[in-house]
């Protein structure tokens, strides 16, 4: 089965959420719920204005394909259910403990491992197989942030989770930390209740943000997003962000971490995510000195490989300008001159950062 490519068979279609959600289970997955494929209008409208007002920065494509992405059936008309699925990678130690070494880089939780996109989707498909064999007149389309697909407002319809302020999902039993995948299918399926809000008058995550990327509960800036802007963002760092990113040069965890259902979430248990010794709290002079082919042979297999060399080291560069560390600005000079204007103009600014 191909991801994305429908499978059909023609039996009577039956419901089957338990025994899916049993089969799930038994794969590895950590949290399953069933939805059908719609969303609510309150949820386009946020969509509508979160486009309107331009917080998507330069991410084009959820403009593109918004449609889609607000309708399910838009994306697939046949689609009866959607089968949200979580698998926790909640992480053994402090996922900030390396915040204040500042010689150090901090790379965000869920890219210390092997590509998550590669395990889920592995997993979706075998379950997506099993229903197949099992309903013979099933279609099925499996997607892992790969498609304009709403997932966090149907996992929260099916029941595994909420949107927190921080507007990612939170489930009570895993807390901030869960990979999602879905699978549509023309089986219609029992919903889930949906979850309810447990937020309560929290807003750590809201308050901890080192840019202010949270223009209010529950609504996102991802032009102000550390992770938009080390990740999606292809552009020079504004400087008013670049002393606030501190040591971080892959993604932000900080709204994540901070938040209290995260006490309930036991350390993963999945080999696929077992962080890599080196890029756990790594050294920034190490990555300096990357060439391309050095990144893509470091970052094989890894999600941090899809951003490529020169964004990377654009972001090693702001770390290094905010180490405050003279041993650090021999790596920042090399760079000055580099063929790429924005990694260039990153080691200039960290030079001129660091005393000599």
């Amino acid at each position: 089965m191909v991801s994305g490519s429908p499978i059909r068979r023609s039996n009577p279609i039956v419901d089957a959420a338990e025994r899916i959600r049993e089969k799930a289970l038994a794969l590895g997955f950590d949290a399953v719920g069933f939805a059908r494929a719609t969303l609510s209008d309150a949820t386009r409208e946020r969509l509508a204005r979160f486009l309107a007002e331009g917080m998507h920065g330069s991410m084009g494509w959820m403009e593109a394909r918004s449609e889609q992405r607000g309708d399910p059936r838009a994306l697939w008309p046949d689609a009866a259910s959607v089968i949200s699925l979580g698998m926790s990678y909640a992480p053994e130690d402090d996922p900030l403990a390396s915040l204040p070494m500042r010689d150090r880089a901090t790379i965000s939780v869920y890219a210390r491992h092997r590509d998550y996109h590669d395990t889920v989707k592995k997993r979706l498909k075998a379950l997506a197989r099993w229903i197949v064999e099992t309903w013979l007149d099933d279609s099925v389309k499996v997607f892992v942030d790969t498609a304009p697909v709403m997932e966090k407002p149907l996992a929260q319809q099916a029941g595994i989770g909420w949107q927190g302020k921080h507007t990612n999902l939170v489930n009570r039993e895993h807390g901030s930390w869960l990979f999602l995948g879905e699978i549509f299918t023309t089986l219609a399926l029992t919903p889930a209740a949906a979850e309810t809000d447990h937020c309560g008058s929290c807003r750590r995550c809201l308050d901890v943000c080192p840019t202010a990327a949270f223009p209010a509960p529950y609504r996102l800036d991802a032009r102000r997003c550390i992770s938009y802007l080390t990740i999606e963002s292809r552009d020079p760092i504004p400087e008013e962000f670049r002393a606030p990113m501190g040591n971080r040069i892959y993604g932000c965890d900080d709204c994540l971490a901070v938040c209290p259902w995260n006490k309930f979430a036991q350390a993963h248990a999945e080999p696929d995510f077992a962080p890599r010794a080196t890029l756990t709290a790594p050294l920034l002079a190490d990555f300096a000195a990357l060439d391309d082919a050095g990144f893509r042979a470091l970052f094989s297999g890894s999600p941090i490989k899809r951003i490529g060399r020169d964004r990377f080291l654009r972001n090693v560069m702001i770390a290094i300008g905010n180490s405050a560390s003279p041993a650090l600005r021999p790596h920042a000079q090399a760079l000055c001159e580099d063929p790429d204007p924005v990694v260039a103009e990153a080691a200039r600014w960290a030079v001129e950062r660091l005393p000599a």
